[in-house]
């Protein structure tokens, strides 16, 4: 089963896609291998206009996106409606609606939906924008449903607004080459059917994350860093440590 695409949503798809034609030089591939029916795709995150050219990949291809996003974003009137009438999903964190969110994403994954996942959890703070350790949440979506866990990698979207710099204004003359690259549907047969231990969902996650930083490598043509940036541990090189340090 695919969900049918809102009406809401394909006036806002019309009124978006030729302004992102404009100001974005699209590199994409690998669209062959999304899914017909639900699944959870996760991508890298490097910056806070990532949203769009996924989004816009996504929608090129057939596919209506639907976004984990904080539920602030739900707030403000206007912005609450049309955040509704697209289907995103609000993720209430350090909440007693924590869980509302993985209930939300799993309902949509089962009738058909697309349901983008960011595994790190916010931007990444690794000094050469590599991919960071990964949360759990897209692995457990797709092993609870057993939908399938598409990776997918972005690159050239810092050039259009940097994360952690303190600039708002995105750059958008000349118009920055955007790649978007997308995987096959990982292998998680051997983990499917077992009880969702810690063990399982860390190994789902890391084989998740090495993935999508393999295609980012095969966009960049260079390797990561053997070490994969935890921001536990990890003295951050973007944004602020929990001392406020930067």
């Amino acid at each position: 089963m695919r969900e049918e695409i809102t009406r809401l949503y394909r006036g806002i798809i019309a009124g978006a896609h030729p302004v992102l034609r404009r100001v974005t030089v699209q590199d994409w591939s690998g669209g062959e291998h999304l899914p017909e029916g639900g699944f959870v795709i996760a991508s890298n995150h490097i910056s806070n206009v990532d949203h769009f050219p996924l989004g816009h990949f996504l929608v090129d291809h057939g596919r209506a996106p639907h976004f984990l996003a904080k539920s602030s974003l739900f707030k403000p009137p206007g912005v609450k409606q049309i955040m509704q009438g697209t289907g995103q999903i609000p993720v209430f964190r350090g909440t007693t609606r924590a869980s509302d969110s993985l209930a939300a994403a799993t309902a949509a994954l089962r009738d058909g939906a697309c349901v983008c996942v960011y595994p790190e959890g916010t931007i990444t703070r690794e000094r050469d924008f590599w991919p960071m350790t990964g949360k759990s949440g897209a692995a457990r979506l797709a092993l609870e449903t057993g939908c399938p866990l598409v990776p997918m990698a972005i690159w050239g979207t810092h050039e259009i607004l940097e994360p952690y710099s303190g600039r708002y204004v995105p750059s958008l003359r000349p118009p920055r080459t955007v790649s978007v690259r997308v995987g096959a549907p990982l292998d998680l047969d051997d983990l499917r059917g077992q009880p969702l231990t810690q063990a399982v969902l860390r190994e789902a996650t890391d084989r998740l994350m090495s993935r999508i930083t393999a295609l980012l490598e095969e966009i960049r043509g260079e390797k990561a860093p053997e070490h994969r940036f935890d921001p536990r541990t990890d003295v951050p090189a973007r944004g602020k440590s929990k001392k406020g340090k930067a």
